[in-house]
């Protein structure tokens, strides 16, 4: 399970630092993607094999799932880490996810994500003040 939250800055080759905690539970190949809000969707291959047999179970006559798909997928890169830890992002994604230079990566389950510091005190701050209400909103669904 994926969970923290680090900061660390993108360089001008979009090369950005997993954190040493996350690298393991990754492996040594990964899918980096569009994710939703505007940041960027990391997954290990297994968990991204688990989402993938997912998708296959929509109906491609769904205008909703096949939309989807095509964002989802077409941005999907497979990648690994150089000796250092870094990964390189696509410049597509990195334009998407409007990464420059500070970037924050949380875990996130069975996923990282990557935002924009921006992106994220705005997601942040939009956020905090309904927390404990969608607590509330999600635990009672179940």
């Amino acid at each position: 399970m994926f969970m923290g939250e680090y900061h660390h800055n993108i360089d001008d080759k979009g090369r950005l630092i997993i954190p040493s905690k996350f690298r393991d539970d990754l492996g040594d190949k990964f899918i980096v993607t569009r994710g939703l809000e505007e940041c960027l969707f990391v997954y290990s291959i297994d968990e991204w094999n688990n989402i993938i047999n997912k998708l296959k179970e929509l109906p491609f006559t769904n205008k909703a799932a096949r939309s989807f798909m095509r964002m989802f997928l077409s941005g999907a890169t497979e990648c690994e880490l150089d000796k250092n830890g870094r990964v390189n992002i696509s410049i597509p994604l990195t334009n998407y996810a409007s990464l420059e230079k500070e970037c924050v990566i949380i875990g996130v389950n069975d996923r990282l994500e990557i935002w924009s510091i921006d992106k994220f005190n705005n997601f942040f701050d939009q956020n905090i003040e309904n927390f404990s209400d969608i607590a509330e909103e999600l635990f009672n669904a179940c």
